[in-house]
């Protein structure tokens, strides 16, 4: 039986810039818009041409990407001719091979909002289409406020998407605007409009305010449409727009789906996906959602050691899918709670070969358990617990030994008469027969620490020179000034690879500096730096 096509169309350059603290310069534009062109999407919507000049610049050169680039922007608006809006004309000019317009189809916004008459937005309509075909784009009408029009006026809703679809626009979008829909009312009103407009022109863009946007997006799709609107991570405005992240391994992955349609993405670009889910959050200088469906550090990790043990035995007994199929990978926690299955699947895990016999195994997981009870946390810090069980084997190399270090922070007058802080740190290494003595000033005790250590190794200077710490996290573990601090480090070199390290002490330069140095140990190890 052949399969229906289904259309993805992702909007993250515009309606995930809508999001709070997302600020895209043109560089990330065009770097985002290659990586999207490279997973598969059909559409990538760059931005409102016109609006600012961040996208008044992307529109304003040809891009060579197998994507339809598809510009945004307002129809004629009421009582101007297409020939004498300012706005349009830039749209039309745009070099864009579809033209996305936004329209409103709720009467109520367009009374209040356009403060126009029922009759004039359809016509604005109409004449934006027309116009915009008369230039050989494509067209979209996004259909905005769609549900919540239809609730309110489903006669005047239907004939704007009808208005749209009769003038010649490709795709006619159905907005949940406020994201307050429920997969139920999508379904139902999808598959009424579906009698008016053919499903293979209708789309729909939802919105996560109830955390619905992916399941909205399914129901529209088994009610008849088949465009899905959405952003990589769901980024978006308020709470963010459907997670493509989601829904594309979701359609592949499915019976439901898989089984009916077909999207562009192939099996093998499938694989990038987590790749891709995390270039985006760097370039947002975010850590990953670890808790992401499909995609996160958690989504195929398991804690409980009798989990483990089934995993061992039989992956399918707790995954849902295949971790690989989508780029990411099964991680089998070591905490207090683990067992030995958990301890020998991590071994396995990170290469280490070791007889399920051996005492040492006994001998670590009891050394897990007694260092998590002094507040360290190895399920959150893999490259940690792997040093662990490498001294415990007995195979980690002795680089190098920290003899002492010395952090100082002093608040003093500078030159310009401004009263500032300054940390300085000192330490002392020994690298074979080699003391060396390194020292740094940083922006606060633990970056001072953190670059007197990196900054001079000796021979093992090289395998270190592009690690840097992305990520630093403190938690106190009990109260009073006395307290027990843990610090979560999070480290990355110049591969992109990135890990976690723990260090736990009452002195939080103390717990800093041990993350610190099973970093940089973990780095060496990797490298297959010579002892």
């Amino acid at each position: 039986m052949s399969k229906e096509r289904l259309y993805l169309f992702d909007t993250t350059l515009r309606d995930g810039a809508q999001m709070n603290g997302v600020d895209f310069t043109l560089h990330d534009k065009l770097t985002i818009a290659r990586l999207l062109d490279e997973l598969g999407v059909d559409y990538i919507e760059g931005g409102y041409p016109g609006a600012n000049p961040t996208d008044t610049e992307l529109f304003g050169t040809a891009r060579k990407l197998g994507a339809t680039f598809t510009a945004f922007g307002m129809t004629r608006r009421p009582g101007r001719s297409t020939s004498n809006d300012p706005g349009l004309a830039t749209l039309l000019d745009a070099k864009a091979d579809a033209i996305c317009f936004v329209a409103k189809s709720w009467d109520y916004h367009v009374r209040v909002a356009l403060e126009t008459t029922n009759e004039e937005n359809l016509a604005s309509i109409r004449d934006s289409v027309t116009a915009a075909k008369q230039k050989g784009r494509e067209v979209l009408i996004d259909c905005e406020h769609f549900f919540d029009g239809y609730k309110a006026n489903r006669d005047y809703a239907l004939a704007c998407a009808r208005t749209a679809y009769e003038s010649g626009a490709r795709w006619v979008v159905l907005c949940d605007t406020n994201g307050g829909t429920l997969p139920h009312e999508v379904e139902r009103i999808v598959a009424d409009v579906t009698q008016h407009v053919p499903g293979d022109h209708i789309g729909i863009h939802a919105h996560n305010d109830t955390e619905q946007a992916v399941a909205n997006s399914l129901a529209a799709v088994r009610a008849g449409a088949r465009q899905i609107q959405g952003t990589l991570n769901g980024v978006g405005e308020r709470c963010g727009n459907a997670n493509l992240v989601s829904i594309i391994p979701t359609l592949k992955l499915k019976g439901e789906f898989a089984d009916k349609f077909d999207i562009a993405i192939t099996d093998d670009k499938l694989k990038t996906l987590a790749q891709a889910s995390h270039v985006l959050d760097e370039m947002l200088n975010r850590a990953p959602n670890r808790h992401a469906p499909y995609v996160g550090e958690s989504a195929f990790a398991t804690k409980a050691g009798i989990h483990a043990s089934a995993i061992a035995k039989e992956p399918a007994t707790y995954e849902h899918v295949k971790p690989d199929l989508v780029g990411n990978h099964r991680r089998v926690l070591v905490s207090d709670q683990a067992g030995r299955s958990n301890v020998l699947a991590e071994l396995e895990r990170v290469g280490l070969s070791v007889d399920k016999n051996d005492q040492r195994v006994n001998r670590l997981l009891d050394e897990v358990k007694e260092r998590e009870a002094a507040g360290y946390a190895y399920e959150a810090a893999g490259a940690s617990f792997e040093l662990l069980a490498r001294r415990v084997l007995g195979r980690v190399p002795d680089y190098f030994a920290v003899e002492k270090f010395d952090v100082n922070v002093e608040q003093r007058i500078n030159a310009v008469g401004e009263r500032v802080t300054v940390s300085m740190a000192v330490v002392k290494v020994k690298v074979g027969s080699d003391s060396l003595i390194s020292a740094a000033e940083g922006n606060g005790p633990v970056n001072a620490l953190d670059l007197a250590l990196r900054k001079d190794l000796g021979k093992y200077q090289k395998y270190i020179d592009r690690l840097e710490l992305t990520d630093y996290r403190v938690r106190i573990l009990n109260g009073g000034t006395e307290a027990v601090t843990r610090v979560m480090i999070e480290s990355q070199d110049e591969t992109g690879a990135r890990w976690t390290t723990v260090g736990v002490s009452p002195n939080i330069i103390d717990a800093s500096f041990q993350a610190l140095m099973d970093s940089v140990v973990y780095k060496l190890v990797k490298a297959g730096a010579p002892a």
